[in-house]
Parts: C-alpha cells; sequence; structure tokens
C-alpha cells in the first residue's frame, strides 16, 4: 500500500503488494474472501485454532502464492501477538485484516434460561473481544504501514435485534460500535469498516439446513438467503471500491433487515 503522506483514496482494481490476514480463515466467509482477495494479487495469511497442516486444502484453493496458514485462536491473545509477529517478520506488515473469526447457537430469545452464563461468556470472547484482540495485536504494524483497512464481519442481528440469540446479537451491537470507535482512534492510517450479513448459507449457524434455507428465501427481497461469496465481495469491495469510507457498516443481506 501507499506511503503515509501519499495516501491516495482512489478505488483500487488490484491489491497486489498486500498482506491479508483473515482470522476464522478457513471459515466460509473467510475462505471465500480470501479466494478473492487472493486473485486480486494479496498474500494471504489465514488465521485459524488448528495446526497449521490442516489449512492444507484452503490454501490450495487459492490462485497465486505466498500464502500461509497460521495457529492462533481469537480467544488467546497471547498467540494473536506471536502470529502478528510472525506475519510481521516473515512476510511485512499486514495491510489487511479480516475478522470473520466467530461462533453461535440457536436460543430463542424468550428462551432466557437457555442462554446461560456459559455460552454468553464463549459467544462474547469469540466475537466481541477475539476481534478487538486480533486488532490490537496487529494495529501497530497496520499504523506503521499506513493506509491499511480493517474489515469486521458483523450482522444484522446487531440492529434488527433478531438472530441465533440475544447474545449473538448484542456482541454484534459492541462489533459495530467497535467499528465506528477505532475508525476514529486509528485514523487517518488504518480505516475501520463492518460488513454486516443476514442469513448466509453456511453451516455457521446449527440447524439451519437446506430446508431453512428454502422456507426464508422467498420472503428476502432479493429472493434468495446469502451465499458466503456475496459477504465475500462486500469485504473486498471495503478494501478496493469504498477507499473514502471509514466507520461504516455495510449491510449485505439481500434486504432481510427490511422486514
Amino acid at each position: 500500500m501507499q506511503d503515509n503522506d501519499n495516501r491516495s483514496f482512489a478505488p483500487r482494481e488490484r491489491l497486489d503488494g498486500d498482506i491479508a490476514v483473515i482470522t476464522g480463515g478457513t471459515g466460509a466467509i473467510g475462505l471465500a474472501t480470501a479466494r478473492r482477495m487472493a486473485a486480486l494479487g494479496a498474500r494471504v495469511v489465514l488465521l485459524q485454532r488448528s495446526a497449521p497442516e490442516a489449512a492444507a486444502p484452503a490454501l490450495a484453493q487459492l490462485p497465486g502464492s505466498g500464502h500461509r496458514a497460521l495457529q492462533a485462536s481469537v480467544t488467546d491473545s497471547a498467540a494473536l501477538r506471536a502470529a502478528a509477529q510472525a506475519v510481521e517478520r516473515e512476510m511485512g506488515a499486514a495491510t489487511v485484516l479480516v475478522n470473520s473469526a466467530g461462533f453461535t447457537r440457536p436460543v430463542p430469545a424468550a428462551d432466557l434460561e437457555g442462554l446461560d452464563d456459559a455460552l454468553i461468556d464463549d459467544i462474547f470472547a469469540t466475537n466481541w473481544r477475539g476481534s478487538f484482540a486480533a486488532i490490537r495485536a496487529f494495529a501497530p504494524q497496520m499504523k506503521a504501514a499506513g493506509d491499511t483497512v480493517v474489515v469486521n464481519v458483523s450482522s444484522i442481528a446487531a440492529f434488527t435485534g433478531l438472530g441465533s440469540n440475544l447474545a449473538y446479537a448484542a456482541a454484534k451491537a459492541g462489533t459495530d460500535a467497535l467499528t465506528r470507535a477505532l475508525a476514529k482512534t486509528l485514523a487517518p492510517q488504518v480505516r475501520c469498516l463492518a460488513v454486516s450479513p443476514g442469513v448466509v448459507d453456511t453451516a455457521f449457524v446449527p440447524g439451519r439446513d437446506a430446508a431453512f434455507n428454502e422456507r426464508v428465501g422467498p420472503t428476502i427481497p432479493l429472493q434468495r438467503v446469502g451465499a458466503a461469496d456475496d459477504v465475500a465481495a462486500a469485504i473486498v469491495a471495503c478494501c478496493t471500491a469504498l477507499r473514502y469510507a471509514t466507520g461504516s457498516v455495510i449491510v449485505a443481506d439481500g434486504g432481510r433487515h427490511l422486514g
């Protein structure tokens, strides 16, 4: 990316020279994003909880070269710091950070007892603290590099109040607040944006199968549930087309939030 003193907000066609770090990089949205970014010339780092060897099939899907996987759970701040140091030492400063790691479990909003303390803590640890911890780990090198971007994967549950459970909705509302706050405090060197999907055809929410998607799809204005690549396209747009944007939450849900 460009030098701090020569920042350009002009849209970019390519990501040549960029180092893109993706938490939850082997998940559906993370991997779809990795494929798009690699196709545009970025070198991609997939962060995942399991050993790097487990990411071999995912890495094999990425066009280009110079990609790698690192083991770092977003709930382990020390591991994130170590991963950030490894990226900077071995590849150069990260210029893109995508926070797509997440976790949830369906609990009806009316089932207050079903949303127990342990589940609440797990959801916030992964979905909010994990994103914050990843940004905290990579922010020094991203600020030093300048003209860099963080994209947090949020959810329309943050403002509709609906979703897999209330804790998830609250954690994603926190993600939106984090995005806006850091857009101010990390500026001008680092832009910070969020992308908010609605229903996406992945295995992220247990119990949402093909029958669920077939039932919900026709209720969405664009007449189908989202695909991981729909979300990935919005994430990449934050890095390429939406260059004069920071602190914004980009909704990519086919219109589901319209009710």
